[in-house]
């Protein structure tokens, strides 16, 4: 087992839920940006740091696991970078794509997983799927995108974030546009960090009443504030990067037309970009939709680091599975 990767994780095993139970206990996953601590958050960007930069080192740790991919939604950053993550690792994995559990329940479909592979992640449309798959297997279930939490993107985005400024604790983000699972994952993930985060969004496409919650505590425990707001402006005030995503996501294309609207003065464009710090970045979760919730101008920008945060994703992966598996 690979020293690092030993050393980095303290993860134990979950109790099984009440109720009827998995014949087997529940495996230590990521279903949600809280399924890892504090110290188990910074331990794996520690990690992510030395996996980028000497990736031979770690070129065999993870040989003979498997992973299983079931993709409900379409993908390339998050089925390329775990796919290359563990295959870059020594491991390899196989891939289903379409709806999970309608021609059989979840919990058989996660028995069978299973017993073939060592880990399983999901990018589904509901986190009822991702909780259902990790209740029933006895390997970690990585939810790899759900319609509340991106939990892998966050710890791109942290990282991302790190890399650039030497540092988390004192920085300020800002997100604007919906107030979604990119969004949900940052406040939970970056307020425990010590970053200020800053939410603006329409009214009625403000983030979840729990997440934010739950946000508020970490961030008053932290000494860090959070800010949920209606106004983009008061948002990016001495921001230190600026943060985007679409619009409309996979499943809401009924709502287009009003979504346009609505968030048509969240644009981030030149003039919105400018009233954060003159250093600030610019970031984005990609897919973008150029002209829609980002203009040309800001994620062409010299300050844009969205290519770095889809980069990082492979890093920050590869070092999930090494504390998972490793």
């Amino acid at each position: 087992m690979n020293k690092d990767s030993a050393a980095a994780r303290r993860l134990k095993p979950v109790p099984a839920r009440t109720g009827v139970q998995p014949v087997r206990p529940r495996a230590r996953g990521l279903t949600s940006d809280l399924d890892l601590t504090v110290d188990e958050l910074v331990a794996l960007l520690d990690l992510s740091e030395k996996v980028k930069r000497n990736p031979s080192r770690y070129s065999t740790a993870l040989a003979g696991r498997y992973l299983s991919l079931l993709f409900e939604k379409p993908s390339l950053r998050t089925r390329l970078t775990f796919e290359l993550a563990i295959k870059q690792l020594g491991g390899d994995s196989v891939m289903t794509t379409g709806p999970i559990g309608d021609r059989e329940p979840l919990k058989d479909v996660a028995r069978n997983l299973d017993r073939w592979t060592n880990a399983i992640v999901a990018r589904v449309f509901s986190q009822h799927t991702v909780d259902e798959l990790a209740k029933w297997s006895s390997v970690p279930v990585i939810n790899a995108l759900s319609d509340t939490y991106h939990p892998c993107q966050a710890l791109a985005d942290v990282f991302t974030l790190r890399e650039r400024y030497g540092r988390l604790r004192g920085l300020k983000i800002a997100f604007v546009g919906d107030g979604n699972n990119v969004a949900h994952s940052l406040m939970l993930t970056a307020t425990r960090l010590g970053a200020h985060l800053a939410v603006a969004t329409p009214e009625g496409y403000e983030p979840a009443a729990k997440i934010r919650a739950q946000a508020e505590e970490f961030a008053a425990a932290a000494g860090v504030k959070l800010l949920v707001t209606n106004d983009p402006e008061k948002a990016l005030r001495n921001a230190d990067a600026v943060y985007t995503d679409v619009w409309t996501s996979m499943g809401q294309e009924n709502e287009t037309a009003q979504r346009r609207h609505d968030f048509q003065p969240f644009q981030v464009n030149e003039s919105l970009f400018a009233k954060a710090k003159t250093t600030a970045v610019f970031m984005h979760c990609l897919p973008a939709k150029h002209g829609e919730e980002v203009t040309d101008g800001v994620i062409e920008n010299p300050r844009s680091v969205v290519f770095e945060q889809a980069e990082n994703r492979l890093h920050t992966q590869k070092a999930l599975l090494l504390m998972l598996l490793g």
